[in-house]
């Protein structure tokens, strides 16, 4: 069974930096793309970033370029986003997904199969 599970997340002042982690586990990610995506309250959970587990290549919203990167470690099958500059509009949860379902689908929610439970991230002004 496919587990994702998100760490990392907390309260940080705008400016800051945070780096969320996604460890994966429950079958092999070799062949897939994993992708972090935020939701607040009340929105559709918004694309962040992606990266090809196999080549690393790597995809970004146009609203996070420059400020995040999304890496990952083989050996420890984990997925990070490491978020700098933060901004205020930067709250929201952020989820891991994994397990994408078609070319092209990696922006869009509806594109993976498999979602962690979700990390709070909080910017203050």
């Amino acid at each position: 069974q496919v587990q994702l599970v998100e760490s990392g997340g907390g309260l940080v002042q705008a400016g800051g930096s945070l780096r969320l982690s996604c460890a994966a586990s429950g079958r092999s990610f070799s062949s897939d793309t994993l992708g972090w995506f935020r939701q607040t309250p009340g929105k559709e959970r918004e694309f962040i970033a992606a990266i090809q587990w196999s080549g690393g290549t790597t995809y970004y919203s146009r609203s996070v370029q420059g400020r995040f990167t999304i890496s990952r470690d083989n050996a420890k099958n984990t997925v990070y986003l490491q978020m700098n500059s933060l901004k205020p509009q930067d709250t929201a949860v952020y989820y891991c997904a994994a397990g994408l379902r078609y070319y092209g689908g990696r922006y869009t929610s509806a594109g993976y199969d498999y979602w962690g439970q979700g990390t709070q991230v909080t910017v203050s002004s």
